[in-house]
This record gives structure tokens, C-alpha cells and sequence, in this order.
């Protein structure tokens, strides 16, 4: 049974962002930090990585859409994002072993919640969308076939936090650390007994330059520009996604 773990989820290669979020002292003592997939398709994925590596079995990995991205335009066959294909290049083979090998869902025992699954999108897909108001039959899609002792689902992928019922099962998005959709700094989660949706301040302006001045990925200072500073609100990022969901 884990007392306390930490949530970060779509770190998406942002190295600065990832920082902040490990020097938060709950983070830096929880029984574990769990990653909930798009790690390190972003402008600095080695030392995203290599940063993650280094946490030890402190550090529960999940993938997501990102990491099949990562592995396919690693091995030639092109990703959807100018980013990924990119990082991809950058990645050293070991790190990309990684990645192919990481689970889609992980179930533990968290104090206060039960049987928690940690997906990045859904427990089914790593790519399906579901937002804070879906509908409740979509949820009940993308559930079908959940065993009924998991009470607690954790998920990503959209970038927006949230924490809300689904028919007695709690669902819980910590939101972005690299790339937020409604707010500048890092979002993650803390859970145990209960749940805490939280955001780490740094500074913007430093990190941008950091990551123009280190990245070689052609379009660095456009991308932390619009990532990084988040340009783009939750209402923004609704709009978007919701005809996804099915609605």
C-alpha cells in the first residue's frame, strides 16, 4: 500500500518544468512518482529522460501515445508532430528500449483511494479522449471491462486537470507538467488519502531561454513560446477536443 504518490503526467521533454515539479518537497517524499505516458516527445528528451532514469525505482513508468510515437519515428517511420520526429532522432537506443517496453496501465493500492489504475488516456487507449464533461455512458465506454475493485482511475493526455465522479469511481487528471492547456507552471497531482491537484510556479521567461539556448530542435523558441508559456486556455483546448469524445 503506497501512502502518498505523485502524478506527473505529459512532461512532454520540457527539462526546467520537470525540475520544479521534483524539487516540491511532497513530490521529493512521496512513497512514489508514477508517469503517466508523453514523457519526452518535447525539445529536450535525452535530458528529460536521463533526469527520470536517474529517480530509480522511485519512478513508476506508463506509456502513452507519445512514447509510440518516440519508437516508431526511431525506427523510420515518420510521427505526427514536427517534435517528436525530432526527439526521436535525439534519443539514444537504450532510451528508446525504454519506451517500447513500458506498460499501457499500471494498478496499485494507494491509502485512501483502493486499487488506483494509472493510464495515459484511457485504460484502453492511449489516445481515446474524455474530458471533465463527458457524458456519462461515454464513461461508461471507455470503463466497460474495468475490474470492479479498481475505485480510482488516473489518466492524462488532455492536458487540463480535473478530479471528478464517474458512477462511484473517481477519475483524476493531474494535468500537464510540460505542456498546460489553461495556465502557466507545472500541474501534477498528489494522491493519498485523498487528492490534490497542484501546480508548481517557475520561471517561465528562464526556462524558454534555457530551452532555446539547449535544444537543437529547429522551432525551440516558437514551441516554448506557445508550450511552455501556455498559450492556450482550457476553454481553448475544450473546444478542440470535445467533438472527440463522441458527444
Amino acid at each position: 500500500m503506497r501512502e502518498r504518490v505523485a502524478v506527473l503526467s505529459d512532461i512532454h521533454g520540457v527539462l526546467p518544468a520537470l525540475e520544479a515539479v521534483l524539487a516540491e518537497p511532497d513530490v521529493a517524499t512521496a512513497d512514489l512518482i508514477v508517469l503517466t505516458g508523453d514523457i519526452a516527445d518535447g525539445p529536450q528528451p535525452v535530458e528529460v529522460l536521463d533526469r527520470l532514469a536517474a529517480l530509480g525505482d522511485r519512478a513508476c513508468w506508463v506509456g502513452g501515445n507519445g512514447e509510440r510515437d518516440l519508437v516508431a519515428a526511431h525506427a523510420g517511420r515518420p510521427a505526427p508532430y514536427d517534435v517528436s520526429n525530432w526527439a526521436a532522432a535525439q534519443l539514444r537506443d537504450d532510451q528508446v528500449a525504454r519506451l517500447a517496453a513500458l506498460p499501457p496501465h499500471v494498478t496499485l493500492p494507494v491509502a485512501g483511494l483502493g486499487e488506483v489504475l494509472f493510464c495515459h488516456a484511457t485504460p484502453r487507449d492511449d489516445e481515446e479522449m474524455v474530458l471533465v464533461d463527458s457524458r456519462l455512458d461515454r464513461w461508461a465506454e471507455v470503463f466497460a471491462g474495468l475490474p470492479a475493485e479498481v475505485t480510482t482511475v488516473v489518466c492524462g493526455h488532455t492536458h487540463m486537470p480535473f478530479a471528478r465522479l464517474v458512477d462511484r469511481r473517481l477519475v483524476v487528471n493531474p494535468g500537464s507538467v510540460g505542456m498546460p492547456y489553461g495556465g502557466a507552471g507545472a500541474w501534477w497531482a498528489l494522491l493519498g488519502p485523498g487528492v490534490q491537484l497542484r501546480r508548481t510556479s517557475f520561471d517561465v521567461d528562464a526556462a524558454c531561454a534555457r530551452i532555446a539556448a539547449g535544444s537543437t530542435f529547429p522551432d525551440a523558441v516558437a514551441w516554448a513560446d506557445e508550450y511552455v508559456r501556455s498559450r492556450h486556455s482550457d476553454a481553448d483546448a475544450l473546444a478542440v477536443f470535445g467533438p472527440r469524445d463522441g458527444r
